[in-house]
């Protein structure tokens, strides 16, 4: 294959929705999975090119691969997940606060994040966010 080094990471990545839709044993499930899914990460790429544009140093989404149902809480209740909804994890790293705010205001007037798509892949009412300061990076 040819290609840059991340074009093929982002192949390794959709083959491995695939094989993951593949364990899905209801097609209609499996195929309403991979779409959501497709959906979710091209949005998510163009999303982190815009972060990065306006300073980001990077930006990391990860899928729902081992997230258990806790007794007491988890992440399911804390994103009022419905059923069958899978938990996405992300954060942006920006080299100090001043540029994350500044950054932040930035992608927020940016032009290509005016245009939500026509199916979002989804809820934005129920994504938590918010700013750390690191405490340990081992």
């Amino acid at each position: 294959m040819t290609g840059t080094p991340q074009q093929s990471h982002h192949l390794e990545k959709a083959q491995e929705a695939d094989a993951l839709a593949q364990s899905i044993a209801d097609p209609a499930a499996r195929e309403s999975w991979k779409r959501i899914a497709v959906a979710y990460r091209d949005l998510a790429q163009m999303a982190s090119r815009i972060f990065l544009d306006h300073g980001a140093l990077r930006v990391v989404e990860c899928w729902d691969d081992n997230v258990p149902h806790g007794e007491l809480t988890d992440f399911y209740r804390a994103a009022h997940a419905r059923e069958g909804e899978e938990i996405v994890f992300y954060w942006v790293e920006w080299p100090d606060r001043a540029m994350r705010d500044s950054g932040m205001e930035a992608v927020m007037k940016d032009e290509r994040m005016k245009t939500p798509p026509a199916d979002m892949p989804f809820d934005g009412a129920r994504m938590i966010y918010g700013g750390f300061a690191l405490l340990l990076d081992a």
